[in-house]
């Protein structure tokens, strides 16, 4: 992979002065984004998204679990969960224990569940999946992201996305402009400390998962190589922002991701001028032991995102954020021997915040009609960048996600 192009993935806070050599890069401090809500803030009804990673394959299937379906029993004996640990949704389907915030916001109807999500013709490999989710060409691999063709399309101001962390995620490249990433410098306000939380995950787990995740091959595309880069970022980030803690809770593990939201929740309100936030989560690839370790990290899903909402439900710029989760692939249906899962397909996106229309989109993929032990997709994954593009970023989709696409209705 030439050095430029690696470069353009990699802006990392020890080497700032490469993003002088990147068209549209740039990295900034936090009083670099308080500078910017002050001189230039963001206008007042301006929709936000903030795009939350799930990077190694989350099991959805024991995410909004199917309790009351025979087969989810029949082919997850010691996996599944008894319909009286789930949290409800509608006596077919219910959240993981773990996601309580979650079901509050359900029950607001703030919550909207996407199901049956993925591509056609799906791959199980986590880079070239990850690829086609954060570019949004399953056909063929390119080097832009949807959200960099957006940021193309529509200016060169490189503040209108922002990634938290020292790497940039593909979504987020251009060709001719790159989000910006936002480097901690010093300490950011108290707001940007008031979502950290408690993570139940050990660091270890995390490290390995990470590690094995994000191993080169010489055969990668770029795009590919770049979310090698991205898996090992989370270990970056984990260490960039791992020293900040809520006050009183010394010695307790962070929430890394609670972090990056609360950064991402301390600048919306400032009013930064800026449109999208992409901020990440690792240590979903549950090949062994998966019950515990997945609840684990949707309980560090959990305790960050519904924070963060209640914020910015009641802030007069938060009330415009829309939230979008997502992760590579889903998991096959049948538990492996060692009581975890492999790469599966289709899994579910959740899309919250004020603006959201709670609810079921898109059908519920069979646990019995399958495609070789794989759910067969139901929604096409560009539907749901089609409608945050057109409703929250008021933008044409079409160059992200091409020509006949539609919107699904959540917002």
């Amino acid at each position: 992979m030439p050095d430029l192009s690696r470069r353009k993935f990699l802006v990392a806070s020890a080497g700032l002065s490469a993003a002088g050599l990147l068209s549209g890069a740039c990295a900034v401090s936090w009083p670099d984004l308080m500078r910017e809500a002050k001189q230039r803030p963001l206008a007042e009804g301006s929709g936000v998204l903030v795009i939350v990673t799930l990077y190694g394959g989350n099991d959805g299937i024991n995410t909004v679990i199917p309790y009351a379906d025979n087969a989810y029993h029949d082919a997850r004996p010691e996996l599944a969960y008894a319909p009286g640990d789930v949290l409800n949704l509608d006596g077919q389907l219910g959240l993981n224990p773990a996601l309580k915030g979650l079901a509050q916001q359900w029950q607001s109807q703030k919550l909207a569940i996407v199901r049956g999500v993925s591509y056609p013709k799906p791959d199980h490999s986590h880079f070239r999946s990850m690829d086609i989710w954060q570019t949004a060409s399953p056909a063929e691999p390119v080097s832009t992201g949807w959200i960099g063709r957006w940021l193309d399309a529509t200016g060169s101001d490189p503040l209108r996305a922002v990634s938290i962390g020292s790497v940039l995620p593909p979504l987020a490249v251009g060709e001719k402009c790159t989000a910006a990433t936002l480097v901690q410098s010093g300490k950011p306000s108290p707001e940007a400390n008031a979502f950290s939380s408690r993570s139940s995950m050990s660091a270890g787990k995390i490290a390995a998962t990470m590690d094995a995740l994000g191993v080169d091959d010489p055969n990668d595309t770029p795009a590919m190589a770049a979310v090698c880069d991205a898996y090992r970022a989370t270990r970056t980030t984990d260490t960039t922002f791992g020293p900040i803690k809520r006050s009183g809770e010394k010695g307790e593990k962070h929430n890394s991701l609670a972090v990056q939201l609360s950064m991402v929740a301390a600048a919306v309100k400032a009013a930064v001028p800026t449109r999208v936030y992409a901020v990440q989560l690792g240590g979903f690839d549950t090949h062994a032991d998966e019950k515990g370790t997945q609840q684990r990290q949707l309980q560090t899903l959990d305790e960050a995102v519904t924070p963060f909402l209640q914020q910015m439900a009641s802030d007069r710029y938060g009330k415009n954020v829309v939230l979008v989760a997502y992760s590579e692939f889903g998991r096959r249906v049948e538990a492996n021997a060692s009581q975890g899962t492999d790469h599966g397909t289709a899994g579910p996106v959740f899309v919250a915040g004020a603006p959201v229309k709670g609810g079921f989109y898109g059908d519920e993929p069979s646990l019995t009609d399958l495609d070789n032990g794989d759910l067969k997709a139901t929604t096409d994954f560009r539907d749901v960048y089609y409608e945050l593009l057109s409703k929250t970023l008021q933008t044409d989709p079409t160059p992200s996600v091409g020509t006949g696409r539609r919107s699904l209705g959540f917002l």
